[in-house]
């Protein structure tokens, strides 16, 4: 596995959580904080992924059924378009 170095600047408090973190699981900091990363990657990934294969064929017309149930209430306070 080929590495790179790159200097993090955390908040301190974040840093001393992933170090109580690392602490409580036995591993370096360097190590949970590539493993929370790894985590990270994995998840965005895998929605994007999903997100995709979903709307993989979708057409702008297919929405129209669910929208004509949508109702034509005006939109609550707070919600209106600008």
């Amino acid at each position: 596995m080929n590495k790179a170095a790159y200097a993090l600047k955390l908040p301190h408090s974040l840093k001393a959580a992933a170090q109580r973190l690392a602490r409580e699981d036995g591993v370096s900091l360097n190590q949970w904080i590539t493993v929370a990363l790894a985590e990270k990657v994995g998840a965005v990934e895998t929605a994007a992924d999903f997100f995709k294969r979903r709307a993989d064929g979708a057409k702008p017309s297919d929405i129209l059924p669910i929208l004509d149930k949508a109702g034509n209430e005006p939109p609550r306070p707070g919600d209106e378009m600008p």
